[in-house]
């Protein structure tokens, strides 16, 4: 395949899909240290243009990864809808910018559509968008999932309470869970990040979350995100475990660097409906975030956005309760700073909402990059604008265990209250029965770590 285009008497040639998808992208370090990225606005414009102008049925006859070769491409093709794809693979990206932006078409066209499209071919309709139009986009799509709570309702904003601790230390842990849970955060999930990721220590830490859930009566789930293989081999030993945990890539190569493969994720979704503690049926939860599979050499000459689309198509295939993406996490060699940042938040919730994911995010930066507690709200703000189903709560938003920085407790109340939005339903209700919320707002014992004496 050659694209040609003449711009400002400048002549541009693209030799495959996978550089005009690479080069249409928005400014990011990731790829430029790939070397894939655009030289030039001029060169960025000229992909734009080109990609505008492709059919969809290009994408899903030249995917950037060969199908045999890539089990997250055989994912993402076995699990398109065939009838829906054929009749709008004659479309091209700019004809399917103009349909998702129509006010005529809403939630029920669009998670219609996006059963037939391809993770490259979402990619390349958020490559064409501007900030206002992912916003825009995004709001228009909401999805429910339900592990022991509900999430996605309308007017609802949940967050994961992370309490995580330097060395796993339980009596830390529980200070920070109770303070977490006395604003009003832990709806979405109690989930904490262990340091140490043996199956001793990571049971220690479910079975002390749920017996503190137990004993509250808190409607929600636990979690603790130690790899896959630790925490099957936890619930085989009948550990309470409500939700299951992994990072994903969008690639089989940054998958198994991960040491990870779909028959693994089978196997650990199957467990879960056997053995695990909640109602379901969504009962995974997924992280994900641009840039993995740069830090990882696993990219393979993929943009780091169109990858990322496709570790939402592969995540999709077991139905997740949560997925959301810490694209900030790896620092400035992926995403140089605050506006780099914010912009990838944007792109990835509505790529995940056009894969009809119940999609949160964690809009993180680490101490090396180039952003701050602007940025970080800034992206909080849009992304609440744009309808993101939950954020993490950290202490003080700075986690003390895994060095970078993230929304705090505080600032999901802030959002919440800028917004007009409520926790989880059940959550609700828990916390006005604590005396810790009415009417949608927080009480003057919030924060107040005593009412769990």
């Amino acid at each position: 395949m050659n694209w040609s285009i003449q711009l400002k008497n400048r002549h541009f040639q693209f030799s495959s899909l996978k550089e005009v998808l690479a080069k249409s992208s928005e400014e990011k370090t990731g790829d430029k240290l790939a070397g894939i990225s655009a030289v030039s606005s001029l060169e960025r414009m000229a992909a734009k243009v080109v990609l505008s102008e492709i059919q969809l049925k290009t994408f899903f006859e030249n995917p950037v990864i060969p199908y045999e070769t890539d089990e997250v491409t055989r994912v993402i093709y076995d699990d398109l809808n065939q009838t829906i794809y054929r009749e709008i693979r004659e479309w091209t990206v700019g004809e399917l910018r103009e349909y998702i932006l129509s006010h005529q078409t809403g939630l029920q066209e669009l998670s219609r559509i996006s059963q037939g499209l391809t993770s490259e071919v979402i990619s390349g309709v958020a490559k064409l968008m501007s900030s206002i139009d992912l916003v825009m986009a995004s709001q228009k799509m909401r999805f429910q999932a339900r592990c022991n709570t509900i999430i996605g309702e309308e007017r609802r904003l949940a967050f994961r309470c992370q309490p995580n601790h330097p060395n796993d230390d339980p009596e830390g842990i529980l200070y920070s869970l109770k303070e977490g849970l006395s604003y009003g955060s832990g709806d979405a999930v109690i989930g904490i990040n262990p340091n140490i990721d043996t199956v001793e220590s990571v049971s220690r830490l479910l079975h002390m979350t749920h017996e503190f859930m137990e004993k509250w009566k808190i409607p929600t789930q636990n979690c603790v995100l130690a790899h896959i293989t630790t925490q099957i081999e936890a619930l085989k030993k009948g550990v309470p475990i409500s939700l299951m945990f992994q990072s994903l890539a969008g690639t089989q190569k940054g998958n198994e660097a991960f040491g990870l493969s779909k028959s693994l994720l089978d196997e650990g979704f199957e467990l879960m409906k056997r053995y695990g503690t909640a109602t379901g049926p969504n009962l995974m939860y997924f992280e994900t975030g641009q840039g993995s599979e740069v830090s990882l050499d696993a990219h393979l000459g993929v943009d780091m956005q169109t990858l990322e689309s496709r570790t939402y198509g592969f995540a999709k295939h077991w139905k997740p309760f949560m997925v959301n993406n810490v694209s900030g996490f790896i620092g400035p060699e992926t995403l140089y700073d605050g506006r780099q940042m914010i912009r990838a938040d944007l792109e990835d919730l509505f790529m995940g909402k056009m894969h009809g994911l119940p999609m949160g995010i964690a809009p993180t930066y680490t101490n090396h990059m180039y952003a701050d507690q602007n940025d970080q709200e800034m992206a909080g703000m849009l992304t609440t604008l744009a309808g993101a189903n939950f954020y993490m709560g950290v202490p003080g938003g700075d986690d003390v265990m895994l060095n970078y920085q993230d929304t705090s407790f505080h600032d999901d109340a802030s959002l919440r209250e800028l917004f007009g939005l409520r926790p989880l339903r059940e959550f609700e209700k828990w916390l006005e029965r604590m005396g810790i919320m009415e009417n949608g707002k927080l009480t003057e014992i919030a924060g107040d770590l005593s009412i769990f004496d």
